[in-house]
């Protein structure tokens, strides 16, 4: 028996709505295996690959896999004055747009977008610190997800790494020890983001670092702008009572602060040095800071999120509409996607967590829906995709960080469950 045509088989499965030339590649794919009939199955299985939105029901509100903050853009099919100065219709530059709101709502001179905030210190270490010292407590070189270590972004930088202290204690003393010997060019402060250390620890906070006459850059990673978080109006939750700001992080002398935008912020990957006006410039200046700058639609989506802020405007950053939800509106929106579900349903209380690798081990109480069984491969194969959790052989699926738009998709997906 002859094999089907290539283009009559994928023709035969365009409703799977994926371009012809992906279709063909199914189709060709699917006859030289002897199995015509698993066409569709394989273009189904690469539109599913693509990107696309998800319902997270993990309650991890900054969920890495998942694209850490949920950050709405929208924009028009315009052309836009990325590099363009209205004023005298001269070239401009991008560094004028979201770099200065963010410095204006974090108490800066001045601040640097870049594409994350590994990039933000390697930008700031080749900038200010090649062939010379930086130093650096052992208890802070730290590995982020996928293997990047602090002592190897710093090789990649030229800098000389300077390392003091023990993993559990250093002390104001070995920091001013090394500068005597080393002449740094820089004290380098890297938060423990997604990790602690407790029991019998010592560290030097950045006011004490700024009195030896060194230039300190502080990496508070997380992204939180201000400790006072005036943009709620019901003031800072309990859970970022520990969480370095950078506003306060300046305050206290740091020459420098880097951060992630996709955390705290709750604005899209980015990173940013702020700071000094005369560092920053310097950065900027470098010639890595074009190969690590961001594009348009990365700094229109952050100019939002520093304008929301400087309006102290919390609802309008999803993130933090989501974190701020109190419990009995969680409960409630749960009892409606339980009656809706159609099925044996349980209304729980729940913990959610913060993620992204800030405030560890620190959790936000919360409420959801669950379930008898595993249920998650079922449900992330629901159009949209939900993503929930499974613990003690039961599925459960936690509304804070769910949108509440999405309550019915939920309550759809579990209804349609074998």
């Amino acid at each position: 028996m002859r094999p089907p045509s290539v283009d009559a088989l994928a023709r035969d499965i365009a409703d799977v709505g994926l371009p012809h030339p992906l279709l063909v590649d199914a189709a060709r794919r699917a006859i030289a295996a002897g199995e015509p009939e698993s066409a569709r199955r394989l273009a189904g299985a690469l539109a599913r690959s693509l990107l696309q939105p998800v319902v997270n029901a993990t309650g991890v509100l900054l969920h890495t896999n998942l694209g850490r903050a949920p950050v709405a853009v929208s924009c028009d099919s315009r052309y836009a004055n990325l590099e363009f100065d209205l004023a005298t219709g001269r070239r401009g530059s991008r560094r004028h747009h979201a770099g200065a709101l963010l410095a204006r709502a974090a108490g800066a001179e001045d601040a640097l977008v870049v594409n994350n905030c590994a990039a933000a210190v390697l930008l700031v270490l080749a900038a200010l610190a090649v062939d010379r010292a930086v130093v650096v407590s052992r208890g802070e070189l730290v590995e982020i997800g996928g293997g990047f270590r602090v002592p190897e972004v710093m090789a990649q930088s030229g800098a000389r790494l300077v390392e003091v202290g023990t993993t559990n204690r250093t002390r104001r003393a070995d920091y001013a020890a090394a500068v005597a010997a080393d002449d740094p060019a820089l004290l380098l402060k890297v938060h423990q983001s997604n990790y602690r250390i407790v029991g019998f620890t010592e560290s030097v906070g950045v006011r004490a670092l700024s009195e030896l006459g060194v230039p300190v850059v502080a990496d508070v990673g997380s992204g939180l702008l201000d400790a006072a978080v005036p943009w709620l109006a019901s003031g800072p939750p309990a859970w970022v009572a520990e969480e370095p700001a950078v506003r306060q992080t300046l305050d206290d002398g740091a020459a420098l602060v880097t951060f992630s935008c996709d955390k705290l912020l709750g604005g899209p990957q980015a990173g940013v040095i702020a700071g000094r006006s005369d560092l920053v410039a310097r950065c900027a200046r470098h010639p890595l800071a074009r190969a690590l700058r961001p594009g348009g639609l990365v700094l229109g989506a952050l100019q939002d999120t520093a304008l929301s802020y400087l309006r102290r405007d919390g609802d309008a950053i999803p993130f933090w509409r989501m974190a701020a939800v109190p419990v009995p509106v969680l409960r409630a929106r749960a009892d409606a996607v339980a009656a809706g579900a159609g099925r044996r349903v349980d209304v729980v209380d729940c913990e959610s967590v913060p993620g992204g690798g800030t405030v560890p081990g620190l959790v936000i109480p919360s409420a959801g829906v669950a379930l008898d069984g595993d249920h998650a491969d079922a449900l992330r194969a629901f159009d949209p995709p939900v993503i929930a959790r499974v613990h003690d052989d039961r599925t459960i699926l936690d509304l804070r960080t769910v949108d509440p738009a999405d309550d019915a998709a939920v309550a759809k997906a579990i209804a349609s469950l074998s």
